[in-house]
Order: C-alpha cells, then sequence, then structure tokens
C-alpha cells in the first residue's frame, strides 16, 4: 500500500479507543477516524461508571493518550445511520470497526414490570451521570426501594438510591442530579438475587465499599448463607468468589449498627411479580433453593415486600444497527473472531466489530483490550485483500458532514469542553461538573 490504511471505528468508548490503540500500534501504517453519536468521548466511562467511583474514571488518562495521537480523529455528535451510513464509511474508508456497545437495559418478563416506578437500571445510570439524551426529572418518592440483580450494576443503584445527596456532591454530578438526589426518601433498599452468595457477580471491591458509606447498614439474612456442592465448587475455583463470599458471610453474623439507612442483600430470592394498580405498590419473590449444582429451583414459598419502586439491573442489551445483521436472541453482531457476517455465515467483507457488541455485556473495562486484539488481528490479517476507499482524502469526511449540517465535535472540541467543566468544578471545590445538555456540549466544544 502506498498510502495508510484508513479505518472507521463506530463508537468512541472503551472498546472503540482500545480498537484505534491497537492498530496503531501495530506494524501497519494505519489512520483511525472514531464517530461517536455523543458530543464528548469515552462512552460508559463518562456515562455508565458512577460518579462516587472516580478511581474507576482514572482509565479515562490513559484512553486520552490514544486520542492525542494526530493519526487518530474523533467526529462527535455524529449518528451512524443517519449522519452518516455503512456506505458512506465503506466509500472513504478501507474497514470499519463497530464498536457501539449495549446500552439498553434487558428485559425482565414477569407481570407488573411496567408498572409506573418500574425502572430499567441504565436509565437511571444515564440520569444520575448526566447523559444528554435523559430527562434531568427522575422522580424519587419511595422510602422503600427494590433493586432486581446480582451484579455491580445493582449495586451501584443501591448505593446511590441510598447514600446521603450531600455525600455525593463532591463528585461531577451537575446540579440537577443533587437536587433530585436531595429530595430522594428512601431508607430501605432491597436487593434481591435469584441464586446464593457463591453466584453472585459483585467484585469485592464494590462490596467494601458499600459498608463504608456513611450513615449506611448493609443487611444479610443468616439462613441465606447456604451452600450445594456446586457453590463450594464455585468457592473454591477463584479468589474473587472467596472474597465475596467472606464478606458477605461477615455482614450475616455482625450485630445491628443502627444506622439511619439500609441497604438489604437478599440471596436465593428470585422476583415473581411486580405488585400495584395504577404504579408499584410491592415485590412478591418466590425463595429458592439448590439442585446440588449450583443452580436453583422455585419453592413455591412467596414473600410480599411493600415497595414503591423497582430497579431491574439483570444485565444490557445491544441495538439494531442500521445496514447491519444483528442477533436479536442474544442483543449483538454475529461475527467469528470479530469478522461481520450474516445470519447465513457470509462475512460482510471490510466490516468489523469489538466490545459488548461483539461479545455481550461481560468483563470488566479491562478485558476489552484482548477482545480489540482479535479484532484488529482479524483485520490486519484480511487488510492486503480489503477493497480500497475510492475517496481517500481525509478532509472529504469533514466536507461530507458539513454537506449535510452536522455540527460534529473533535477531539479539540473535548479538550474545550474538558477545561470548561473542570472550570465549573473548581469554582466549588470539586474536580469537575458536568455539562449536561447535547447543545451546550455542542456549542462549548464548537466554540472552542
Amino acid at each position: 500500500m502506498n498510502d495508510p490504511l484508513r479505518v472507521a471505528v463506530v463508537g468512541a468508548g472503551p472498546s472503540g479507543i482500545y480498537a484505534a490503540d491497537t492498530l496503531r500500534k501495530s506494524d501497519t501504517d494505519v489512520t483511525v477516524d472514531l464517530f461517536e453519536k455523543l458530543p464528548a468521548p469515552f462512552g460508559l466511562v463518562r456515562y455508565g461508571v458512577a460518579p462516587d467511583h472516580p478511581r474507576i474514571k482514572q482509565i479515562v488518562h490513559a484512553l486520552h493518550r490514544v486520542l492525542d495521537d494526530p493519526a487518530v480523529r474523533l467526529f462527535g455528535n455524529v449518528h451512524y445511520g443517519t449522519d452518516v451510513t455503512t456506505d458512506d464509511l465503506r466509500e472513504h474508508y478501507d474497514a470499519v470497526i463497530v464498536a457501539t456497545g449495549c446500552e439498553r437495559d434487558r428485559d425482565l418478563d414477569i407481570p407488573g414490570i411496567d408498572l409506573p416506578g418500574s425502572h430499567g437500571a441504565a436509565e437511571f445510570v444515564r440520569w444520575y451521570d448526566g447523559h444528554p439524551d435523559v430527562g434531568r426529572e427522575w422522580t424519587l418518592d419511595a422510602r422503600s426501594v427494590a433493586v432486581i440483580g446480582a451484579g455491580n450494576v445493582a449495586l451501584d443503584v443501591a448505593r446511590v438510591l441510598a447514600k446521603s445527596a450531600e455525600d455525593m456532591l463532591t463528585t461531577e454530578i451537575p446540579d440537577s442530579v443533587h437536587a433530585g438526589l436531595a429530595v430522594n426518601p428512601a431508607t430501605d433498599v432491597h436487593v434481591f438475587a435469584r441464586r446464593g452468595l457463591a453466584q453472585a457477580k459483585f467484585s469485592p471491591m464494590e462490596l467494601r465499599e458499600l459498608d463504608h458509606v456513611p450513615g449506611l447498614e448493609v443487611v444479610v439474612a443468616p439462613e441465606d448463607v447456604e451452600f450445594d456442592d456446586g457453590s463450594m465448587a464455585e468457592i473454591r475455583s477463584t479468589k474473587q468468589v472467596q472474597m465475596v463470599v467472606k464478606i458477605l458471610q461477615g455482614w450475616a453474623l455482625r450485630d445491628p449498627r443502627g444506622e439511619p439507612r439500609r441497604v438489604h442483600l437478599h440471596f436465593l430470592s428470585r422476583p415473581e411479580r411486580v405488585l400495584g394498580t395504577d404504579r408499584v405498590e410491592g415485590l412478591r419473590v418466590e425463595r429458592t433453593s439448590y439442585t446440588g449444582d449450583g443452580s436453583v429451583r422455585g419453592t413455591g414459598e412467596f414473600t410480599d415486600f411493600e415497595v414503591g419502586a423497582v430497579y431491574r439491573a439483570v444485565g444490557y442489551t445491544g441495538s439494531h444497527l442500521a445496514g447491519l445483521p444483528f442477533d436479536h436472541e442474544r442483543g449483538v453482531i454475529p461475527h467469528q473472531a470479530g469478522r461481520v457476517h450474516d445470519i447465513d455465515g457470509q462475512e460482510l467483507p471490510g466490516i468489523y466489530t469489538v466490545g459488548w457488541i461483539k461479545r455481550g455485556p461481560v468483563g470488566l473495562i479491562g478485558h476489552t483490550k484482548g477482545c480489540a486484539s482479535e479484532t484488529v488481528g482479524s483485520l490486519l490479517a484480511d487488510a492486503p485483500g480489503l477493497r480500497r476507499a475510492p475517496e481517500r482524502d481525509p478532509a472529504a469526511v469533514d466536507e461530507l458532514l458539513a454537506r449535510r449540517g452536522v455540527g460534529f465535535t473533535t477531539w479539540d472540541g473535548w479538550l474545550a469542553l474538558d477545561k470548561h467543566e473542570r472550570g465549573l468544578g473548581e469554582d466549588r471545590g470539586r474536580e469537575r461538573i458536568k455539562v449536561v445538555p447535547r447543545e451546550d456540549m455542542v456549542g462549548i466544544s464548537r466554540a472552542g
């Protein structure tokens, strides 16, 4: 090749940026353009990590270095499927990597789940993270709340619901989120896990942090501490499971501390239906029992919990993208080693995928590096045989977007927005305060 390989990446979250980084660190001469529907980069690091977890957000520093590379360009506020299409990208790039992630809440098929007061965790997370496409108002009027799920997102939701609004003021939350949390009357948050302690997907660090929240007590019922042969095998399998079980067992054995707010972690508890007529009034839960291999079955023993809101944190799923195949059952793009193929197994030459939209919403952010290595390895192996894009002038992309009236943002624009947000925070003794409205984000970015 006489000029660089040109690659477009759709999505500027961790998986898309790691793919760009892996491409740039290869022996191939390559340029990468990232297309992001939001005006700012970083995806779930900015809009999926709880604001009181600044340590996790430090990954932004590594992602920042990738986007500082002059051979990597960012086009923010660009919607794939409307502002640009697959055909547009194939006109300007030799290969396309789809890295759009999984943003939607997975469905939970139980009666009453659609009642007012029943919410998907992803929407709540986007609200408290200041996502520009989520309304600024969120009704918090329940003293007792249920959270369904046994992963870190469930813990995040429970912690934010149970935490004092004043304790969140040191974070980057916008004023609208603080105002919403300030009127939250919740004193008891009940988290329900269908299986037992050994099957919980919490990380030890997340659990320990929950117990260090001022004014908050974590409650585990002693009767929930039971294991079958399959559970014991899981405990022996990894140190992380051992640590989680040890923490939970310790909480089950200790005396109550009498704190004003409580998070109750319920195990072997399968939500059977959301109760209520015009809105959520309760949650009916069936006790489960082990089958011997770590799985559980219903016992027919039910308990009704009086709650005024329900949040389901049972996982994320991907969205179908225009012009691309989609596995609706798994919520991912079908692929082989990152090479996208249709429902008949036929590869789409030059189209690749990476991250959660490739493998589903599993693994932490760090797991994305290995996923990116596989996809980029496939792309570079295919590179000599890829059809060359007819339009190779990088400026042609800017011109295309300008002709379509797309007010796109750039890396320099992000630096301007970042500086502005940090300035807002500095005035009030905080690291940053997020700008929320999309039009304000775009305006600040483009003015810079």
